[in-house]
């Protein structure tokens, strides 16, 4: 990954309390991962930014090597990698994604 790839997505990360990257947008999912994380986002009424990573293949290998994450959707937090679909599956399932999101809005 280039350094101008990296800055990239750091910038991306940091202008925003809530980025998902995934495939297509968030009316037009790309894959059903991407879907799924778009689902559990609309469900708990989340606010966020997206970055269609099929736009542009610097973000979409960049971010893999930006996270040590090898998969997309990548969900950020306040500038801090969540985790991919399955984990915000898991989380949203315990109840901590939406305790991450109220803590999130409250800061």
């Amino acid at each position: 990954m280039t350094d101008d790839t990296n800055a990239r997505i750091d910038a991306v990360v940091k202008a925003s309390p809530v980025v998902l990257f995934m495939k297509g947008s968030p009316l037009f999912p790309q894959c059903g991962f991407s879907s799924r994380a778009i689902a559990i986002l609309n469900h708990l009424e989340v606010e966020f930014e997206s970055v269609d990573v099929l736009q542009d293949q610097g973000i979409r290998q960049g971010i893999k090597a930006y996270s040590d994450w090898p998969t997309i959707p990548q969900l950020y937090v306040d500038g801090e990698f969540v985790g991919g679909s399955d984990i915000m599956m898991e989380m949203y399932e315990s109840g901590e994604l939406a305790q991450l999101f109220e803590k999130q809005k409250t800061v």
